[in-house]
């Protein structure tokens, strides 16, 4: 039998969560309502409003001092405006995923780099730059069956309505896999069988490689690398660039050289850290597209000028 403050807790909790997801799946409704464009700039002055007041912008200063130490605070501002703006229009726009299709203008997508799509299997990788969320979509919609992980919200309902945007947007074949074993489980034999993978590798993952992005050491996922290199695929960068509201442009570049040194444990960190300048040059040439958020390097010792874990 549970305490009763347990079970007061635990009430309580589940009124939340219930909270959460109802407020959810009014906003979604809402966005949906007004169309791409309009969803994209209501969502956008939202995120720039308040986010630009959240104390993980300290967060993305710090960021942006490590890697552009020459970079004014004012233009650090504009940059983590820059961010809030971005954020909030994917968030606008993931309510109208599937309605965005390749068009010559208005909301939708074209491509840049088509050639470089391989004719068969491949590991694509990206980053969390412009409208991230559309990578698996386009790829989708070009006939690709290339899968890709997420993060599980904390809130299974919450959970539920953002995952239920996402899929709509999917032909059949493309899965997303939960991050963790299980999914690393179910993309492995999602590649036996011949699909394609699209990975996000820009983040810290404590249990990655250390490898260099802008002068200093970053944790790293290496699943990318590794993949490329026991099933022999290429390994293709991708970014979805936002040209306006709703407005994207996917450039595919040509693969990365695979090494093959016989020496496993080399080619996957020459691998990794390939990947991580590629989007170090992404991010130079358009820093605001990035997502400056979340803490990409160890603290320094003594405190100065990094983050914690």
């Amino acid at each position: 039998m549970s305490a009763p403050g347990r079970s007061s807790k635990r009430g309580l909790q589940v009124a939340s969560d219930a909270i959460a997801f109802h407020a959810v799946n009014a906003a979604f409704a809402l966005l949906r309502s007004m169309g791409p464009v309009r969803a994209s700039n209501v969502a956008a002055t939202v995120a720039r409003v308040i986010g630009t007041r959240l104390p993980v912008c300290r967060v993305a200063d710090r960021n942006l001092r490590l890697a552009f130490p020459a970079m004014t605070a004012a233009t650090r501002r504009t940059v983590i405006a820059r961010v809030w703006d971005g954020l909030g229009r994917n968030v606008g726009e993931l309510a109208h995923l599937a309605a965005l299709r390749e068009t010559a203008t208005g909301p939708g997508w074209e491509l840049v780099g088509r050639e470089n799509l391989p004719p068969g299997q491949a590991i694509f990788f990206s980053a969390h730059f412009g409208n991230w969320e559309m990578v698996l979509p386009i790829a989708s919609q070009l006939g690709r069956a290339v899968s890709g992980f997420y993060r599980p919200a904390s809130n299974a309902m919450m959970d539920g309505v953002i995952m239920a945007q996402r899929t709509a947007a999917l032909e059949p074949g493309v899965t997303m896999f939960p991050k963790g074993a299980k999914g690393a489980r179910a993309a492995l034999t999602h590649l036996v069988s011949g699909g394609s993978l699209g990975l996000l590798v820009d983040q810290k993952m404590n249990d990655g490689i250390a490898a260099p992005f802008f002068g200093r050491m970053a944790m790293t996922a290496p699943a990318a690398a590794q993949f490329a290199l026991r099933f022999g695929l290429p390994l293709v960068p991708i970014r979805v660039e936002r040209l306006g509201p709703a407005r994207l442009r996917m450039v595919c570049e040509p693969a990365l050289d695979v090494p093959r040194s016989g020496d496993r444990q080399a080619d996957v960190y020459a691998l990794t850290a390939a990947m991580n300048a590629t989007i170090e040059h992404w991010v130079t040439a358009d820093p605001g597209a990035w997502l400056w958020l979340h803490k990409r390097w160890p603290k320094e010792p003594g405190g100065q000028g990094g983050q914690g874990a």
